[in-house]
This record gives C-alpha cells, sequence and structure tokens, in this order.
C-alpha cells in the first residue's frame, strides 16, 4: 500500500482536482470548466463543515472526495458524514489510496461525534461498491434522486397520497 497525505484542497489545486473528476463524468455529464469550479470553490469554503480534501502523492494529487458534516435535530442532535465525488486517478488505484481517503473521513465523523458517514453511488459502478463495503460500509435502504429540470412534472392525486404516507 502506497502512504498518502490528505488535506484540505486549496485553490491551487483546482485544475488537478477538475482531471480527476473527469474520470468520473457518466456519458452525458458536462465537465466543469476552471472559471465556474473557481467561483464553486469558494462557496464551498463558505459552507461550515463541508470540504474538499485531497490525497496527494509527494505533490501531485492522485485522489480526491468532499466531505459535509451536517448538523441533525434527530438522533439527539449527533451530526452525520456526507461523502461525496470519491475518485482516485487510474494510475494509482488498487494500492490503497481510496482506502486511505476513506478511513480519513471515517475519523473526521468520529472526531465530530456522527452517528454515521454515508455515501451514494451508481449503480453501475459495482467495483466501487465492493470496495465500499471491504470498508465496513452497509447497504442501507434506498436511494434515491430525480433530476431537476427547469419545469417539475405535475403532481396527480396518487402521487400526493404516497408522499403522505411517506412522512
Amino acid at each position: 500500500m502506497v502512504s498518502v497525505d490528505i488535506r484540505a484542497a486549496q485553490r491551487p489545486d483546482l485544475d488537478q482536482i477538475l482531471s480527476l473528476y473527469a474520470d468520473l463524468e457518466m456519458p452525458g455529464d458536462k465537465p466543469s470548466d476552471l472559471s465556474a469550479a473557481e467561483n464553486l470553490f469558494v462557496r464551498i469554503q463558505q459552507y461550515p463543515n463541508y470540504t474538499v480534501y485531497v490525497a496527494l502523492a509527494g505533490d501531485v494529487i492522485i485522489g480526491a472526495f468532499s466531505l459535509l458534516i451536517m448538523d441533525n435535530l434527530a438522533h439527539g442532535g449527533a451530526p452525520s458524514g456526507i461523502v461525496e465525488d470519491v475518485v482516485v486517478h487510474r494510475n494509482w488505484r488498487g494500492l490503497g489510496v481510496g482506502k486511505q481517503m476513506m478511513r480519513f473521513a471515517m475519523e473526521q465523523c468520529r472526531q465530530a461525534n456522527c452517528y454515521k458517514l454515508s455515501l451514494s453511488s451508481n449503480l453501475q459502478r459495482t467495483a466501487a461498491h465492493q470496495f465500499y463495503e471491504a470498508l465496513g460500509f452497509q447497504r442501507h435502504g434506498y436511494s434515491f434522486m430525480v433530476p431537476i429540470s427547469q419545469e417539475l412534472p405535475p403532481i396527480n392525486d396518487s402521487d400526493r397520497d404516497i408522499a403522505v404516507l411517506a412522512l
């Protein structure tokens, strides 16, 4: 296993981070441009407990992920962690980089007294699912998403009944 340093991302890291995220893109995804990423990075830095991290081999960024530790009114007020956008450079996969990044995220959550760390993974990424399960992540419930477009579809009466039952 190769040893990496993990630290909070900085503005000069964005070029390398965007290059890594290009590997995550699914067909039809629009790549981010540097100017837009810089604006988003400034916004992200203003969120409390939301950090983009990078994994380094020397001074080269070989992995990245985002971690949000959010407060909760439920669960006795215990916060929870959400990890997103996990990526390791294709030449460094299988060398323990991702494992170190996820252990780092778990430790950040443990120190923040989180009751859980969760993530979602595209159904097509079966190798990623095996990776997360090997780290102790468990499949829990369902992950749902709805694409948000300019115009939302109308809600019919049967949809309202389902939504009320879900509450």
